[in-house]
Order: C-alpha cells, then structure tokens, then sequence
C-alpha cells in the first residue's frame, strides 16, 4: 500500500457482482438471490470492458461476488482476463456442488489470488440454517481443505447477526484447523432478504468488539469488520494513552478509512455503480459511463467522501473522519444516507452543532437513483 494512497482518485476496494443467481437461500442474502440469471446481466464483452476500466482505476483489492459467481460459465475466462489486465483478483463463491476440488483448481490456474469462504457457525446446524441448504457446513470446510491442498489463499467471512453473536469464539476454533489469511466479520445490514429484526443492537456490537480484539491478539491472521466502521474508534481507544482520551481522532498508521463511496465502489450485475453492495443506490451504470468517471466525479460519491455531510452524532463525532459510521446501515433502518449510524452506542464528547439539513436524503443534493 503506497503511503500517499487518495481515496478520493483510488478506490481500495472494487467489487463487480457478475451475477445474483445462487443455489443457496441465505436469510441475510443482500442480493436477495436467484436460482436463475438474470438476462440483463453484463455480457461477457461488457465484462471485459468493465475489466479494462478497473483496471485503470488500479485499485489494490478486486473481488467477484454474486450470487454465485461459479453459475457463470465464463466465469474462468474473466478471472483469467482480469489477471491479465494486471488485478489480482479474489473470489467469494458459495458452497454448492459447483464448487470442488477441480473449479478450484481451474480457478487458481486461471489467476485467482483469494478465495473468500462463509463461516456463519460452528455446527452444521446453526450454518446450514443461515445458508439455507443442508450440508452447506460440510461443504464449506471441504472447499478449505481442498484451497489449503493446492495453495490458494484463503479469507473467512462471518456475518454477524443475533443469530451468531454469542458463537464467534466457537467459529475461531474451527477455522483455526486451516490456514487462513484473514477473518472477516460482516455486520449484518438490514437489506434484501436480511431483517432488522436479527441486527444486533449497539450495546451488543459495542460489547462484541471487545471479544475480537481479543481474539484477534491471539491468531496468526488478520482480523476485520465489514460495515462495523466503528471498530477503528474502538481499537483506537485501546491503542491510546488514557490521557489523551479526550484528543480529536486523526487517524491510526496502516488503516484507511474506508467507507461507502470512500474508497469503496461495488458494480452490481446488470451493470450499475454503487458506493457499496449494501446501499443500492446508483451513481450510473458501466453502459454508459466509467467508472472511473462515476467514482471519482459522481456528486453521490463525493458527498459520501464528505464528512461534513453526516448528521446527527455522527456528524459530532470527534472519530468522523476515521468512521464515519455505515451509509448503508443508516440508509436502511432510515432512509437518510448521511443520518447517524444506529448501530453505534458511544456517544461523542464534542457538543451537538447546529445542523439545519433535513433529515430526508431525497433533500440532500446527491443526485442517486434507487436500485434493487
């Protein structure tokens, strides 16, 4: 990572989802997923095209989701592609019989550098239910043991519901009997077939974030939160002298602060740009502008690049700038992007500042088109 990196001109992260449909039938599923296609998905030349353009963005982190990208069939031809245009590509595939000892193996001689695998338990039952389908837990460890035998590297992802919160330490130790690169954990949002009703509350996030800077102190991989912004604000808290407590955040060496739009960009299937997977809201579509063009010149994700745009304590905040809070989680449980993240319990120390904006995002002069 270069040190001067500018999230306003590179995104760190570009996620192309290069289809919805997937055998499974997750109950937090963003994406709502399919079985089937859908026709109006980006052709394989549209992809390609695609490619090239990201690729002259540059980002250092480029992943394939769905859905299932292995329902596809051009799938190994993209990644190929992809490599060749000079991204090191990752993969979070689902845990169905596509998925196997030889697709791995076409997908890591194609130029895949990550595999990224959902762990939502550590029993088949409590996995199997998040996911969906019987023996999704089986297969899911199978498809570890199959990337650890060849050499892929591989990424855990978990998300984090009230479904799962207690079990987090039980999830580590079956993952520890593989060699990991990174644990991601996900903070459930609100969207698609996800429900409010299963996201934790900001007293149980808040107390969770004690347990995995714990656990993360005691593994040989790294540990992350997904849409858990807030995280940086905590683990900035243990870093610093109790003293300087009440110091303004400047920000924590070796961490961007990355966010919806802020150096985050995710293309959905049929082609539109969003600042994230889980705030479906378009700035423009890959048909008829780049993205380059949407990332760095969009009025949507210049404002999200905006700290002075957040609203209630968010916008208080002295940890603003290296948070921010979710867009995404605002916007769902709102329908205010730029409204306080409500999965957030701390409260700031600054005062409250006068804000005369309205509380409505369809006020906000970002100029956006609603996606689903």
């Amino acid at each position: 990572m270069k040190s001067n990196f500018d999230l306003n001109q590179t995104p760190l992260v570009v996620i192309w989802e290069v289809t919805r449909a997937c055998d499974l039938a997750c109950f937090h599923c963003r994406a709502s997923a399919q079985p089937k296609r859908n026709p109006l998905e980006l052709s394989t030349l549209e992809g390609k095209k695609l490619l090239d353009d990201i690729a002259d963005l540059d980002p250092p982190i480029f992943i394939f989701t769905g859905g299932d990208p292995l329902k596809r069939p051009d799938i190994y031809e993209l990644v190929e592609y992809a490599t060749e245009k000079g991204l090191h590509p990752a993969m979070t595939p689902s845990a169905t019989p596509l998925l196997n000892r030889d697709s791995l193996m076409r997908l890591k001689q194609a130029g895949l550098r990550r595999l990224a695998l959902s762990l939502d338990g550590p029993t088949p039952v409590l996995h199997d239910s998040f996911r969906g389908v019987t023996g999704s837990f089986a297969k899911t460890l199978e498809a570890m043991y199959w990337a650890n035998s060849i050499g892929l590297p591989v990424q855990i992802n978990t998300t984090v519901s009230r479904r799962n919160i207690a079990e987090l330490e039980r999830i580590l130790s079956v993952i520890r009997n593989f060699r990991i690169v990174m644990w991601s954990l996900f903070f459930m949002i609100p969207t698609g077939r996800a429900e409010a009703a299963d996201m934790p509350s900001a007293e149980e996030v808040e107390s969770v974030f004690a347990r995995i800077h714990q656990m993360a102190q005691k593994v040989p991989f790294k540990v992350k939160t997904t849409e858990a912004q807030h995280y940086r604000r905590y683990m900035l808290q243990q870093r610093r002298p109790k003293n300087l407590s009440d110091a303004p955040a400047e920000g924590m060496p070796g961490i961007l602060p990355v966010n919806e739009g802020k150096g985050f960009m995710f293309i959905s299937h049929i082609g539109e740009v969003q600042p994230s997977g889980f705030l479906p809201v378009s700035a423009g579509n890959v048909r008829s502008v780049t993205v380059s063009e949407v990332y760095r010149n969009s009025n949507l994700f210049q404002q999200l690049r905006d700290s002075g745009n957040l609203r209630g304590k968010c916008g208080d905040c002295e940890f603003r700038e290296i948070c921010g809070g979710s867009r995404a989680r605002a916007f769902a449980m709102t329908g205010d992007i730029f409204a306080e993240d409500p999965s957030c319990a701390y409260i700031p120390k600054s005062k409250p500042k006068a804000r005369e904006r309205s509380t409505n995002v369809q006020e906000c002069p970002v100029q956006a088109e609603i996606v689903g």
